[in-house]
């Protein structure tokens, strides 16, 4: 039987300068639903807390009159989830349900989402629910040109958050919204309203692209960030699947900037839940049961400047039994496919 699952859920809200993420996390604040909430940011100035009302301050965690408790980084977002649970457990602090992670405008949100997926003390007691990240409707073309961080941002998030449409006729630009689905075809892409509260519920199960056996969404106009969505037919032995983690962590390492996936289990008969960011992959998570009627396993990958062929030539290395020859070079790779 599959345990209930415990863990504190996660979002980690990124965004560049200036897309308002910050507009969006005070807004989702003030509303009554998420008073049970922490919230993790570099600076606590970042948040606008004085217009949020402080209730108490110590050391570095504010207590907000919503309820929600702010937290300041320690020397390492390992240190402050490790610090906000310890001071949790010991009802020193509300006892908070979920966690927002805001990350600053130029950050790689991939450091934070190793330490999510694969530390030992954090993936115990957290788990990654989505990442979120916002888009300036009105500027975000230009930007994605400009900054590779922005692509990054964009690319590995479940949710996309459009700002600021009411300065643009409350429309997202046609072209910017081809680009963001042609970057991360997985991710559900939503125009918010100035003062609409994002929808943050945790418990959203990753968006698979289902609509082919494999297909490729490039765009090299975006420095070769491309996704790439695999259909697979036959159930995945656990041996298969460990050599498939093993093999594009190892070939195409910090190219692969996120990994989703759905996958059947023989074993099991049931699926996993399987994510990965660079080269840490989180212990596949065991569902219950499938999300929808569609059955079949479903991987998508984005990555950047990896050749989609040999990509797709790594599908073979789920079909390994233990003991199998597994390939150590892209070069291989093709070969074994060939």
């Amino acid at each position: 039987m599959t345990q209930p699952e415990t863990r504190i859920p996660v979002t980690l809200l990124t965004g560049f300068l200036g897309s308002g993420k910050t507009t969006r996390l005070n807004t989702t604040l003030r509303d009554p639903r998420f008073g049970d909430a922490a919230v993790i940011v570099n600076e606590l100035g970042d948040i606008g807390l004085d217009h949020l009302l402080v209730a108490k301050s110590e050391d570095n965690i504010v207590l907000l009159n919503s309820g929600c408790l702010c937290c300041t980084v320690l020397n390492s977002f390992k240190d402050t989830l490790a610090y906000l649970y310890e001071r949790r457990a010991r009802a020193e602090v509300p006892a908070f349900s979920r966690v927002f992670i805001e990350t600053t405008g130029l950050a790689d949100p991939a450091p934070i989402l190793q330490c999510l997926l694969r530390d030992s003390f954090v993936s115990h007691y957290y788990r990654l629910d989505q990442v979120v990240t916002t888009v300036d409707a009105l500027l975000g073309d230009s930007t994605l040109d400009v900054h590779a961080e922005a692509i990054k941002q964009a690319a590995v998030a479940d949710l996309i958050l459009l700002t600021k449409t009411d300065l643009i006729g409350g429309e997202c630009p046609p072209a910017l919204l081809s680009r963001l689905k042609v970057l991360n075809p997985t991710a559900s892409i939503v125009a918010l309203a100035p003062g609409q509260v994002p929808d943050f519920a945790p418990g959203r199960m990753p968006r698979l692209v289902e609509d082919a056996h494999h297909h490729d969404h490039d765009s090299r106009h975006d420095h070769s960030v491309a996704a790439h969505s695999f259909i697979i037919d036959h159930p995945v032995g656990w041996a298969g699947l460990a050599a498939w983690c093993e093999l594009v962590r190892e070939v195409f390492g910090d190219s692969l900037l996120r990994c989703k996936g759905l996958i059947e289990i023989a074993e099991l008969k049931k699926p996993v839940l399987v994510q990965g960011v660079q080269r840490v992959f989180a212990s596949p998570e065991r569902l219950a049961e499938w999300p929808s009627a569609d059955r079949r396993s479903r991987l998508v990958c984005i990555t950047k400047g990896v050749d989609a062929k040999a990509l797709h030539a790594s599908l073979g290395v789920l079909k390994s039994e233990p003991g199998t020859y597994r390939p150590t070079s892209i070069a291989e790779l093709m070969a074994t496919a060939s």
